[in-house]
């Protein structure tokens, strides 16, 4: 005899069942309008990259967590970890066919090899929405905007988004003669949370070695990112550290600033100069969201401005800001907080089988509804009713439709509220459609 397969999935991978890709499907539905009613277009990248085009601008951590292998035909490719860096070379691909500024959304599966945990898988979704080929203020608060009203037609409106400015940490590690070592600056630092204070202080000393002034570089560091009043006085206060040189990125965050306080959403939004995010892509603003009520499961929407990006495939600069939401991490964080609904379909109504002599009839009575926008299915086998509403139950469909013989030669139906029992009788499908809708909305 055959030996069985056990089945079973990857580390770090989950089969999704009905009521898990039914609750994630809406959530993308209503990003995707969200993202729509900001004049973003849908785009689509394959999932497996030349390794060069994703890892030319990475190294360290982000080459340990890519699912990199030779093809069948020898070439070097890898996964896509993110949809940011195919998006790059995207442009520079169809640069030709595209209008500037460009504002695409792509919802799509990335892969990486990271230790899997809470809310933290190898197999995710990511939503990603940017803007390319403006520098601008406006260009960066629109994705802060949209960042948050995105957030807020799936229902999550608690959230803090910690925005900061690399410019102006870059500017300020040249006055005290790091600039040279910016980037391992900036990943040491985005470890904060993460890590602690205690080690990141000392992963500072260990990128300084050698200098004999290491310890107060450290200290002056930490001062800066540690620098956490309101929005306006933390602004004040880094200003006054990075120098002159930081006036332009000064300026670009007042003027950000200025246009949240119009658009009356300033209190989502908390200047932290310890956000640095630390893909080596970023260049000015970077931000990260926050659920008030669960921290601790991290960032589920960050991004920021890439403006050298595409530079790496084409000669023209082309300037781009950006955002992506981990849809599988906020799901988690939304579940452990038990703000999400469970639906096992989008029915709205089962058609039972009495008699199967009425199949025909059943399905005419379906098409009916159907053209009135309900959404119904007949049910398949004439078993028992008991049966029947066990299944219509698991699936979650609040109505159910019972049609005998004699209610067929009157063309009538039942009509019974799965959930509270009442029953209409002896209705037309034109009133059954009308009661099914109405309790929709």
């Amino acid at each position: 005899m055959e030996t069985l397969i056990q089945p079973k999935v990857l580390k770090g991978f989950r089969d999704f069942l009905p009521d898990a890709e039914i609750n994630r499907s809406i959530l993308i539905e209503k990003l995707t309008s969200a993202f729509r009613s900001y004049g973003f277009v849908p785009i689509d990248t394959p999932v497996l990259e030349y390794s060069e085009i994703l890892l030319r601008k990475s190294n360290g951590e982000t080459e340990k967590q890519v699912f990199r292998f030779e093809d069948n035909g020898k070439r070097d490719v890898a996964l896509r970890f993110d949809l940011t860096v195919p998006f790059a070379r995207f442009v520079a691909e169809h640069k030709e066919e595209l209008y500037f500024p460009f504002k695409r959304y792509h919802i799509a599966k990335v892969w990486r090899g990271e230790k899997p945990q809470a809310g933290r898988y190898r197999e995710f979704v990511q939503c990603d929405f940017d803007m390319v080929g403006s520098d601008s203020a406006t260009a960066d608060f629109e994705i802060l905007s949209l960042m948050k009203y995105a957030l807020s037609v799936i229902g999550v409106e608690n959230v803090t988004i910690k925005v900061n400015h690399r410019g102006i940490l870059n500017e300020f590690l040249d006055t005290i003669g790091l600039r040279e070592k910016s980037e391992d600056i900036l990943r040491t630092i985005d470890k904060l949370a993460k890590i602690g204070e205690e080690k990141v202080k000392a992963e500072l000393v260990a990128l300084m070695e050698g200098d004999s002034e290491a310890e107060i570089k450290k200290e002056k560091i930490m001062s800066f990112i540690s620098s956490k009043e309101d929005f306006d006085s933390t602004l004040e206060n880094i200003a006054n550290l990075a120098g002159e040189k930081a006036i332009p990125h000064i300026e670009r965050m007042k003027e950000i600033r200025n246009m949240m306080k119009a658009a009356g959403i300033e209190k989502t939004f908390v200047l932290d100069p310890a956000i640095t995010r630390g893909l080596d892509y970023y260049t000015g603003v970077v931000y990260e969201t926050f659920l008030n009520d669960l921290p601790s499961i991290g960032s589920v929407c960050s991004g920021g401005r890439y403006d050298n990006l595409a530079g790496l495939y084409m000669k023209d600069r082309i300037p781009g800001v950006g955002s992506s939401i981990g849809l599988d991490r906020l799901i988690a964080g939304l579940e452990q907080l038990g703000a999400t609904n469970k639906k096992g379909s989008f029915l709205d109504c089962e058609i039972f089988c009495l008699d199967k002599n009425l199949s025909v009839h059943y399905q005419a009575v379906a098409s009916a509804l159907r053209s009135k926008g309900v959404n119904v299915e007949v049910f398949a086998d004439e078993k028992k009713i008991g049966q029947q509403y066990t299944v219509a139950e698991k699936k979650g469909i609040p109505f159910g439709i019972l049609i005998k013989a004699e209610d067929a030669e009157k063309n009538v139906l039942t009509l019974k509220n799965l959930l509270t029992r009442e029953q209409f009788t002896d209705i037309s499908v034109e009133e059954a459609g009308k009661i099914i809708l109405e309790s929709k909305n």
